[in-house]
């Protein structure tokens, strides 16, 4: 049995113990920084798609407005039909489309002429009310390409009839 003198643990020296602090000082910031940059990007990753399903649903909920006030001929005051719809579809995107408004399309369908666009707003017509052409270009593109995400939404539904002896309401 070796004598209590010539026993020495890992972290001892001849000249006595060293610091465990000297010895791991580089090792808890290597550490963290390995642990660090796959977690941020994951979590970049995390809100990059949340706020691309958010604008997308967002869109989506504006153009279902847009119809729902559209087929209804709820107007804006002193504005024609598709310019209410417009604004509609404006004023429920929190301003992600103020810039772009050309991107909100508005379309009529006959659908007793097997669906061909027409640009009467009379009762009856399907209305369709679009978001073209919007992306969105993610935030943080690690691990994948910096390709925008497409946003196009659509909504449709029929004209509601007009009350009796109202004329019907002009499409600008």
């Amino acid at each position: 049995m070796p004598s209590e003198e010539c026993k020495q643990l890992p972290h001892e020296t001849p000249a006595g113990p060293v610091p465990r602090r000297r010895k791991q000082r580089g090792h808890v910031m290597l550490e963290g920084t390995l642990v660090m940059i796959p977690f941020f990007a994951f979590f970049l990753a995390i809100i990059d798609f949340g706020l691309a399903i958010f604008m997308r649903n967002l869109f989506q909920h504006a153009v279902r407005e847009a119809v729902r006030a559209g087929v209804t001929y709820q107007l804006q005051p002193s504005m024609g039909h598709d310019s209410s719809i417009k604004q509609v579809v404006l004023n429920n995107s929190m301003g992600f489309l103020a810039a772009h408004p050309e991107r909100i399309h508005i379309r009529y369908y006959d659908p007793n002429n097997n669906l061909l666009e027409t640009a009467s707003n009379r009762p009856g017509m399907i209305l369709e009310v679009s978001v073209e052409g919007q992306s969105f270009g993610v935030l943080a593109p690690l691990l994948r390409s910096a390709t925008p995400i497409p946003l196009d939404v659509r909504a449709s539904d029929r004209m509601e009839s007009l009350p009796q002896n109202t004329p019907l309401p002009p499409r600008t």
